[in-house]
C-alpha cells in the first residue's frame, strides 16, 4: 500500500486526534481532582495569615493534637503552595478534617 504525502498527513491527523482529545480531558480532570480532592461541594474554613505567623504556628493552632508537619503538608497541598513561605494577609484554606 502506498500513501501519498496528503494521505500520510490525513492518516496521522486521524490517529493523533483521539490522543490529543484524551490528553486534554485528562489534563482538565486532573486539575479538578486536585481542587476538589475532599469531595464534591466541599466547603473549607479559611484563615488569614497574621504578621509574623508561620505555618507551624498556624498548624498548632488549628490542630493542637495533630503532628504539625502533617497539618502543614495538608495545607500546602490543598492550597497548592510552592513552598512553606506565607505572607501576612494571605488567605489559606484549611483541610476539612481539621
Amino acid at each position: 500500500m502506498h500513501l501519498t504525502r496528503r494521505g500520510r498527513v490525513v492518516f496521522t491527523a486521524l490517529a493523533a486526534g483521539p490522543l490529543v482529545a484524551g490528553a486534554l480531558v485528562f489534563g482538565l480532570n486532573a486539575g479538578g481532582a486536585a481542587a476538589g480532592s475532599s469531595g464534591a461541594g466541599s466547603t473549607f474554613d479559611y484563615v488569614t495569615v497574621q504578621s509574623g505567623e508561620s505555618l507551624w504556628q498556624l498548624a498548632e493552632t488549628i490542630a493542637p493534637n495533630a503532628d504539625p508537619r502533617d497539618v502543614i503538608a495538608d495545607i500546602v497541598s490543598l492550597n497548592q503552595l510552592g513552598s512553606t513561605d506565607i505572607e501576612p494577609g494571605q488567605r489559606l484554606a484549611i483541610p476539612a478534617k481539621y
